[in-house]
């Protein structure tokens, strides 16, 4: 049996590593992680090399990889794990997209936190979603069957679940980002989520309220002058890199900050092409006095001031992640296409790590009370 100081985790779905910086943030031991992108793994392992952390990453395909096995690598037993945390694939429950749910075998993938769960015995577990999983529908069209259908399975297996809708602003993220989140522990049953750390200004007026949003101003300061590709080919390690195309460039000038391309019906026709009056996030440039809306993996975002995209970098900043963090794999422009996720897709797909640590900051006073003797059940 591995002995280890700190309380331990397992990875699913670990993508880029939002979320297990916030859990490595909380205090946990991250033994390993499970994810199928070539470029997120090759993230994860830069990062791993470099704070020198043992963290196995198993690449490939979830539904392959057997639970079992990695409990023997690891040397644990089920039961002795304690976190288990995902954010599984959310397109087939996404608002934005066809919201196949069930039909989609990326909504299939949710229940993979199931299976593993069965197989690891962890003593709690963290999923990340969408919205719209709470009322996406299951295979008889009923709305919500698939939110339903989950939370019986946690509960089959001895879990007591508890959700939330989060909104990352309020945790000191620079955009307007909502996920529900849900926590399984067993009983004794202390969990509560974590009251929030800032809110919007108009809320913050008296002398012992809240701290204020933070906002993409704030948050991308002090970066200088990205990289251009232009320059050189070679993506340098901060991913402060500007990859913008000339007619991007040509097409974004003119636009205020904080409106999209759209909405400027007094540009030539030209410039607004085919865009439409619903194409509000194409060819938005943020407001540096507002947090960010949300970053996602589509559609690469403009820089407030400046005719160019927002880097990798700033989209790190944005959603929260350190400096000293790295990316690996390309940058892509914004029509470009790429073989596995690039750096804007790599961040607009994970967790901003602030919101994670918070919640899982909670987890870890949960379980610390379970393994004492004067824990009380809140249920």
């Amino acid at each position: 049996m591995i002995t280890h100081n700190r309380l331990t985790a397992l990875s699913l779905f670990s993508g880029a590593g939002g979320m297990d910086i916030g859990v490595l943030q909380a205090g946990f031991d991250i033994l390993s992680c499970v994810e199928l992108d070539k470029h997120c793994c090759e993230t994860l392992r830069e990062n791993i090399s470099r704070e020198e952390r043992k963290t196995i990453v198993y690449e490939g395909d979830i539904k392959e990889i057997s639970p079992q096995k990695i409990l023997d690598d690891l040397g644990f037993k089920s039961g002795e794990v304690d976190l288990l945390f995902g954010g599984p694939p959310c397109q087939a429950f996404s608002q934005i997209g066809k919201q196949k749910s069930m039909l989609d075998e990326r909504g299939v993938l949710l229940f993979q936190m199931i299976r593993y769960a069965k197989a690891i015995q962890p003593r709690a577990l963290m999923i990340e979603q969408v919205k719209g999983l709470l009322n996406a529908k299951d295979l008889n069209g009923k709305s919500g069957g698939v939110f339903k259908q989950f939370i019986k399975s946690l509960e089959e297996l001895g879990y007591i679940p508890k959700w939330r809708v989060m909104l990352a602003a309020d945790y000191g993220v620079a955009q307007l980002r909502e996920r529900v989140f849900i926590v399984a522990t067993k009983k004794p049953n202390g969990f509560q989520f974590p009251n929030p750390t800032h809110s919007q200004p108009s809320e913050t007026m008296s002398l012992f309220d809240l701290p204020p949003y933070v906002t993409v101003g704030e948050v991308i300061k002090g970066l200088g002058k990205p990289i251009l590709k232009t320059e050189t080919d070679i993506v340098p390690d901060n991913s402060h890199y500007d990859v913008t195309p000339r007619r991007d460039k040509e097409r974004i000038h003119g636009v205020p900050e904080g409106k999209n391309l759209s909405s400027q019906t007094h540009l030539p026709k030209e410039q607004i092409g085919g865009l439409t009056q619903k194409d509000t996030t194409k060819f938005l440039r943020l407001d540096r006095n507002r947090p960010s809306n949300t970053l996602r993996g589509g559609e690469i975002f403009f820089h407030p001031i400046e005719d160019r995209y927002l880097t990798p970098r700033e989209y790190m900043r944005i959603h929260g992640y350190p400096d000293s963090y790295v990316l690996r794999g390309p940058i892509r422009g914004r029509s470009g296409t790429i073989k596995n996720l690039d750096q804007h897709r790599q961040v607009g797909n994970s967790v901003p790590p602030p919101l994670a640590k918070a919640v899982a900051i909670k987890i870890k006073e949960t379980i610390l009370c379970q393994k004492s003797t004067n824990c009380l059940d809140t249920q």
